[in-house]
């Protein structure tokens, strides 16, 4: 369930011509985003989110629909409107959008400056700041010395400064290593629970979605094809475009590569099972047992499991075999495939060694370059 939206966009639509060709950046998208959550807008390269997030603050004008943010229609608003609008959100950029010449102390201040703070007022909130971010000791630091994570942390510190009730991160870690990133991430988490600051995330890496996004939206040539919470997004995915981003993110579903080499050392029939919260509460993920009643021996033999929103989520790979009469066997298999679906199980066949079946989700991976 939405939170009151603090950001209201409703059938916006933004046009960009270009050498006489009509680009549909966003195209009569409709989204809620609920006050105080961190919510992610997730998209190859092209999507439209960069043009979504110009659009919320007012940077762009939308070509037609209504935009709305904590309660002002942006359509309305003049140049001093939208200053006003400007000053209650904050920017965090991928390349971090530092001035060189400046110190630490000197770029997280530099918005304070512009809105007219006093030196002694705007010099305890510069320190309050950096102490948040854990850089406190680099204040007199110049950009040029520090690494990128400290960086990206000075570029935090000073989005926050003037206390926006919404920070707008732009592909904020793409330019960062993985733990860094995990880091700047759960940075921007405790901005939302300490600050209750409304984040909006815009990035291309579902990781980042996975890590601390409470709902996400799915963009593809500049519409919304999904959205929702983002373990059911995970666990549920619709769109194709969604099932691409999942299967780099979790990494659990096995490749054609690796299901050749399973299937080389298992005889037996290669199941791919869906692994969540749901599924392990239910009585039916007590395979073995099931599976014996059935007269089916299971064994899991590849996969992996990892946590989304502090819940479990994956796919195990179960090689299911039978001793009775070869019919009679597959009968029994399929007889315990059909008790699982009824039980809400997830499962795709991958047949076995003689009889090999593809993974329908492979075709979502071969499609994949295609979106860049």
């Amino acid at each position: 369930m939405t939170r009151d939206p603090i950001i209201r966009l409703d059938h916006v639509t933004k046009d960009f011509r270009a050498k006489g060709v009509t680009v549909h950046a966003v195209d009569d998208v409709s989204l809620d985003i609920g006050r105080g959550e961190i919510f992610g807008v997730i998209g190859y390269s092209g999507a439209g989110k960069s043009t979504l997030v110009r659009l919320i603050n007012a940077l762009e004008r939308a070509d037609s629909g209504r935009i709305t943010v904590n309660g002002t229609d942006l359509a309305g608003l003049g140049e001093k409107g939208l200053r006003d609008l400007r000053a209650g959100i904050g920017m965090v950029f991928q390349h971090f959008a530092l001035f060189s010449s400046r110190s630490v102390a000197d770029n997280v201040g530099y918005p304070l400056t512009l809105a007219g703070w006093d030196k002694k007022r705007k010099q305890a909130r510069v320190e309050q700041m950096l102490d948040f971010v854990g850089i406190a000791d680099k204040a007199q630091a110049y950009p040029s010395h520090l690494s990128g994570g400290q960086k990206q942390r000075v570029g935090i510190a000073r989005a926050l400064a003037h206390s926006p009730e919404i920070l707008l991160a732009d592909e904020a870690t793409s330019a960062l290593d993985p733990h860094t990133t995990e880091e700047v991430l759960d940075l921007l988490k405790r901005a939302n629970q300490v600050l209750g600051t409304t984040i909006v995330v815009i990035t291309h890496e579902m990781g980042v979605v996975q890590h601390i996004c409470d709902r996400v939206a799915v963009m593809e040539q500049g519409r919304i094809v999904e959205t929702g919470d983002t373990y059911d997004v995970f666990a549920r995915p619709a769109d194709p475009v969604t099932r691409r981003f999942i299967q780099t993110a979790l990494r659990s579903r096995p490749s054609p590569d690796t299901v050749g080499r399973l299937h080389s050392a298992h005889p037996g029939r290669l199941v791919v099972m869906t692994v969540t919260s749901d599924s392990l509460d239910s009585e039916a993920f007590n395979l073995a047992r099931i599976a014996q009643s059935l007269d089916v021996s299971s064994s899991i033999v590849h996969g992996s499991i990892t946590e989304v929103a502090n819940r479990p989520l994956g796919n195990v790979v179960v090689e299911m075999t039978s001793a009775l009469p070869a019919g009679d066997g597959e009968r029994a298999i399929d007889a315990l495939l059909e008790r699982l679906s009824r039980d809400g199980i997830s499962w795709t066949d991958l047949g076995t060694a003689d009889h090999p079946l593809d993974d329908p989700s492979w075709t979502d991976l071969d499609q994949k370059e295609d979106l860049r």
